[in-house]
């Protein structure tokens, strides 16, 4: 990379640098040998969906691997949230992270609560305890902790905050399947915890997600409520939703289960690697995930300083994806600057200063199974040379910015 000129990037005109795209977020995919015996056994029972043997397998053994007493596999994660919401008995306000995928929110508005933002910890990216007493009011119900990055929550603070204030607490772990906090696996803290089992996650069913707990009462509730409230064949008890995970889901869920560190292991070699090549460049700093505990890798962080890098985050982010390196800038621009949430009257007490500043500065990278060593070093290369000529390529872009 150090032979090429500016010019001949190919935001400004040249042949990117890698011919197929590069994902943050390519599928993890195990066995297809065995994905397609658990195929051909749902074939052969003509079971597709209602709790098949498929899905209580996979809730048994997610339970076990993340040694909690309940899973609730559902169809997505966002459905996980409005179920543990309903489950938890929230109602009124609900404390949320501005910092995290808009499902979050979501989910939130879309069962009729209203979202109190939150904002975040300079260092952990996650919400920052030291500022939810603040948002707590008469009507406040709960609080949902979201573990960003597969970077634990400060889950102790939380819990007693939640604990002070008769506050229910549950987290997004979208992000944190296979990863731990003091030795215990995430998925056994607050009332409850959800998991997206989307194709980009670390173990995906596709489709998918699940609700785990302790508690057998909010399991209960969950299981009846992803039913549609049924309690026999044409029994209904509660209000529901449909919300089930199908078996075909279930099939490639268990199928990658069984890879899983696997993944964990090819996502931390990648993670290694853009440490060990990105270790020096002014003005990018790659997160850094503790050796103590267990982490999946899942993501590759950088925080790019534009005052010392010379170049902003979304000017390196346009260079990367014109060469085929589809970088993302999560989660600009945060919630509570996205719609409906940006077009309503911010509340006095919502002060999301630390958001905004990460907001535009995060940027994510390429990585998991599918993302070689070479590839990263290709990656990095791009960086070094962006970064070294960081005048040069701002300069050529605000005069093609037209055709840029």
């Amino acid at each position: 990379m150090h032979k090429r000129a500016v010019g001949e990037l190919a935001v400004f005109g040249g042949p990117p640098l890698f011919q197929e795209p590069l994902h943050v977020g390519g599928p993890n995919l195990g066995s297809r040998t065995r994905l397609v015996e658990r195929i051909e056994g749902i074939f052969d029972r003509n079971w597709l969906t209602n709790d098949g043997p498929l899905v209580v397998e996979f809730e048994r053994r997610v339970a076990e691997y993340l040694g909690v007493r309940h899973c609730v596999a559902v169809c997505n994660g966002t459905a996980g949230i409005e179920i543990a919401l309903r489950a938890t008995g929230m109602s009124g306000e609900v404390i949320v992270p501005a910092f995290s995928f808009i499902a979050t929110a979501h989910a939130v508005r879309w069962m009729g609560l209203d979202t109190v933002f939150c904002d975040i910890g300079r260092r952990t990216h996650t919400i920052d305890p030291a500022k939810i007493a603040d948002l707590i009011a008469p009507v406040t119900s709960g609080i949902i902790g979201v573990h960003l990055w597969g970077r634990p929550c400060e889950i102790e603070e939380m819990e007693e905050i939640a604990r002070a204030r008769g506050l229910r607490l549950i987290f997004d772990a979208a992000h944190a399947f296979g990863c731990s906090h003091r030795g215990r696996m995430i998925g056994c803290f607050g009332d409850a915890e959800v998991f997206s089992f989307h194709a980009t996650k670390v173990l995906n069913t596709g489709e998918g997600g699940a609700i785990v707990t302790d508690s057998d009462e909010i399991a209960e509730r969950a299981r009846l409520m992803r039913n549609s409230g049924f309690t026999g064949v044409d029994r209904v008890t509660a209000l529901g939703t449909n919300a089930k995970m199908s078996e075909l889901a279930a099939a490639l869920g268990l199928t990658n289960l069984e890879s899983i560190e696997y993944f964990i292991e090819e996502h931390r070699r990648c993670y290694e690697r853009y440490r060990l090549r990105l270790g020096g460049p002014p003005g990018l700093t790659l997160l850094q995930y503790d050796p103590s505990e267990r982490c999946n890798y899942q993501y590759v962080v950088a925080e790019v300083d534009a005052d010392l890098a010379g170049i902003g985050r979304d000017r390196l982010v346009q260079v990367l994806r014109a060469e085929n390196v589809l970088a993302r800038r999560y989660f600009y621009p945060g919630c509570h600057r996205s719609m409906p949430y940006a077009g309503e009257r911010r509340d006095a007490r919502e002060d999301l200063a630390v958001t905004d500043q990460v907001a535009q500065r995060v940027i994510t990278l390429p990585t998991g199974s599918a993302i070689n060593d070479s590839q990263v070093d290709g990656v990095c290369g791009l960086l070094d040379f962006a970064l070294a000529h960081a005048q040069e390529i701002e300069q050529r872009a605000r005069l093609l910015a037209p055709a840029v």
